[in-house]
């Protein structure tokens, strides 16, 4: 005999459901909305007050030369695993000698930037959370507001900027790493000359793909210090807040770099 189910509990399923996702609907606009106006106060503060030199230095050191190293081994073993993959693809098709000029177009216009970017938010990101997290939790922010400064100009603007313009670097940095990696790869797999991979890849590239990788390197760095410093700033809940906060930085960072990655693709593609 088949158990009576109550109208009630039928009824009370869906509208569970619709609380959960309108809860986390609200949330989602509350934290968009929390990062676009600490984007707008960054850009008014950053050209209405003065620029602290000292501090950009600081983060040029944290942030890009201590980058460095992680986005060259990344970048370096993409470069190889993409020729490796693209050799053995292309040579079922006897078509390997067109290895230099794939590599070259899907590490200058994606691979480079995005995984530079990817990279920058696990460290970078991460780091910057942690830090504007903990200086909230002991109410260092407190204390900065206290002795008259503006927080924004004191701890975000030196970050998004330093972020905005390190990961361009770092990405032109990751290209050239990049496609030295397929060359050593290709030369071995495909029997071409170091010379002949050169050549391909000069003559395979225009400018709009090195460009549009690096538009979107600096648009990737925006958003990553933006939401990084909106998590931080956001902290709550003492030393376990910090921990929520930043694997939000990172996990939020990474959608977004994704997620626009596409639409930058389509407008640079459109222009």
């Amino acid at each position: 005999m088949l158990p009576m189910v109550n109208n009630e509990t039928v009824l009370r399923i869906p509208v569970a459901f619709m609380e959960v996702v309108g809860r986390h609907f609200l949330s989602f606009i509350h934290v968009v909305g929390g990062i676009s106006m600490l984007a707008i106060h960054t850009v008014r503060v950053l050209f209405s007050y003065k620029l602290e030199w000292r501090e950009v230095l600081r983060q040029f050191v944290v942030i890009g030369n201590k980058s460095f190293s992680i986005v060259f081994l990344i970048s370096f073993f993409t470069g190889l695993v993409i020729a490796l993959q693209l050799s053995v693809g292309l040579g079922r098709f006897g078509l390997t000698l067109y290895v230099g000029q794939i590599v070259g177009l899907a590490i200058f216009r994606e691979l480079g930037p995005v995984l530079t970017a990817l990279m920058i938010a696990a460290r970078v990101g991460s780091g910057i959370a942690a830090e504007l997290g903990s200086m909230v939790v002991t109410e260092q922010v407190l204390a900065i507001e206290a002795m008259g400064a503006h927080p924004i100009q004191k701890l975000v603007v030196p970050r998004v900027l330093v972020t905005l313009i390190a990961t361009p670097l770092l990405t032109v940095m990751a290209d050239i790493v990049g496609v030295i990696g397929g060359m050593l790869i290709t030369v071995e797999e495909a029997g071409v000359t170091p010379r002949f991979y050169i050549d391909q890849v000069s003559n395979t590239l225009l400018m709009d793909d090195f460009v549009s990788g690096i538009i979107k390197a600096a648009f990737f760095g925006f958003f990553i210090s933006i939401i990084a410093c909106y998590q931080g700033l956001n902290t709550r809940g003492g030393t376990e807040g910090v921990g929520r906060q930043t694997t939000k930085a990172v996990v939020y960072s990474s959608i977004t770099i994704f997620v626009s990655d596409f639409f930058l693709t389509k407008l640079i593609l459109y222009f």
